[in-house]
């Protein structure tokens, strides 16, 4: 067997690449199944979306009310997360032709079924989450941790389905996907963006699909937009300080995903106070052409992806302006 480029697979690679594919084909279907294990009360509004009760504020919470606190990991973060799986349990990572193995899930999946981005770009990870108060603590991550951990799990969990079975290892050992303290969660921002005419009183919204060749997470699938992981514009340590911030991160989003800005990982420092687009978002902001709200932090059952739920209603002569 060959894989796309034309790699001669051994059985286990062939194997691995049936199991993502049918991941891939069938992700709703599975996260609305992997949901039925968690008690109802742990469901968010009827979804199959995971969440703790702190998790849910009981009204909207306004974007910049949220306090962000950063663990620097050489102090004593108040709770660290457990460490990723190098490996789904029950679902053996495939053999190499050589006859080695690959070390972790992202191994394979650079090797066997890379998107087109797939760099282990760091990340701020969410070590607590509290939004009645409003609070989230982070401290440093990287891409790759979620995929050795989520995507890993995901796969094991297809793999048995596929199999007639029902034992997931690694799941079981995670045990509950909002203890922070289990799992390495990389926090991705997702927005609903409402374009709001005053005028009328109608709202309408995008949505984009997640073309698989292209995305490391969520393949096949309808989003609202944008929805970007949070985490630093670049390695450096001004990134880390300049870009904690959930605002700002999707300042980048909205720039990347609605206006077509390619991404310029790493070019330097984000200059966000001399930035046109960031200013006039930032005046829209002032006069309430632009509100944005939290209202809630969720979890994939299925691939431990935990998203933080945000809607941005933008004023329809500011949205045509700058989208």
């Amino acid at each position: 067997a060959q894989n796309g480029v034309g790699m001669t697979l051994t059985a286990s690679q062939a194997e691995w690449l049936r199991v993502r594919s049918y991941l891939q084909e069938h992700r709703h279907a599975l996260a609305v199944d992997a949901a039925g294990a968690y008690p109802a009360e742990r469901r968010m509004a009827g979804t199959p979306l995971l969440a703790a009760p702190e998790w849910q504020p009981p009204e909207p919470v306004p974007l910049h009310d949220i306090e962000l606190e950063f663990f620097d990991p050489r102090g004593t973060p108040p709770r660290t997360p457990a460490s990723p799986l190098s490996a789904p349990a029950g679902a053996d990572l495939p053999e190499r032709p050589d006859g080695t193995g690959y070390r972790s899930y992202s191994d394979a999946l650079r090797d066997l079924a890379a998107p087109a981005v797939f760099e282990n770009r760091p990340t701020y990870r969410l070590t607590e989450a509290d939004l009645t108060k409003p609070r989230l603590a982070f401290t440093r991550g990287r891409y790759f941790d979620g995929v050795d951990t989520g995507e890993a799990t995901a796969h094991e969990y297809a793999a048995a389905r596929l199999g007639g079975q029902d034992q997931a290892d690694a799941r079981a050992r995670i045990a509950d996907p909002c203890d922070l303290t289990r799992r390495p969660a990389n926090l991705a921002i997702s927005t609903l963006t409402l374009r709001f005419d005053a005028a009328t009183g109608r709202a309408s919204f995008l949505m984009h699909w997640r073309d698989p060749a292209k995305v490391g997470h969520a393949g096949g699938m309808y989003q609202v937009i944008p929805v970007g992981v949070f985490q630093p514009s670049g390695e450096a340590s001004w990134h880390e300080r300049e870009d904690f911030s959930l605002w700002r991160c999707m300042l980048r989003e909205f720039d990347e995903e609605l206006r077509g800005t390619p991404e310029e990982y790493g070019a330097g420092p984000v200059d966000y106070q001399s930035w046109p687009f960031a200013r006039h978002m930032a005046a829209a902001l002032d006069r309430g052409q632009i509100r944005v709200w939290c209202l809630g932090l969720g979890v994939d059952p299925l691939t431990y992806a935990t998203d933080l739920l945000t809607v941005a209603v933008i004023d329809s002569r500011v949205f045509d302006e700058l989208f």
